[in-house]
């Protein structure tokens, strides 16, 4: 793989980035290569939601000990598809892995899976997804609209929605305080 793509990395939403959806944002990179970029944004939990709600609005029967997980909204890109971020197993359908401890898979047998309380122990279940044609994510890095910091599941799955930002921040030695609005790359 080429050392300037990201896929596997997350994605932290620099503080002068103000567009409404990204701003104070965490994104899951799952692809990156010169066609461009795709991810899932892990800190933007949908406030109305519920897991019950999520798995009768698709008419998948569950299992109430198996609910308890925020759905998140993933990107405004493809807003009406389902995204599962989540540790393994890896044998569902179409499951595309991200890196050695964590895929990105999208059919129903995960979700169906999920409602018995049989799927992955982890997982974070997101509506959409965020996109970037090619050379868009390195423009907008050079633009010090976003810092690169290396995978820690961790962060997607053991760390509260509104601490992910703080949290992949402090991976790199960063207190997000004393970042300046127009902090960039040496």
């Amino acid at each position: 793989m080429n050392e300037s793509y990201y896929k596997g990395h997350l994605l932290i939403a620099m503080p002068n980035l103000t567009d409404p959806f990204f701003s104070r944002s965490v994104t899951c990179i799952c692809e990156h290569k010169e066609e461009g970029a795709f991810g899932i944004v892990i800190s933007q939990p949908h406030e109305n939601i519920t897991e019950k709600d999520f798995f009768d609005g698709l008419d998948i029967e569950y299992r109430k000990s198996a609910m308890g997980h925020n759905i998140h909204c993933g990107g405004p890109v493809q807003r009406y598809n389902v995204f599962v971020l989540h540790g393994q197993p890896f044998h569902w359908q179409n499951c595309f892995p991200i890196t050695e401890l964590l895929a990105m898979s999208s059919t129903i047998d995960i979700l169906q899976a999920i409602a018995r309380g049989e799927g992955p122990e982890k997982y974070l279940i997101a509506t959409g997804c965020a996109g970037w044609a090619p050379g868009q994510l390195e423009a907008e890095i050079q633009k010090n609209a976003w810092i690169i910091c290396p995978m820690d599941e961790q962060v997607i799955f053991n760390t509260p929605a509104d601490e992910r930002w703080e949290m992949a921040m402090g991976l790199l030695g960063i207190d997000p305080v004393s970042i300046p609005d127009g902090a960039g790359h040496a």
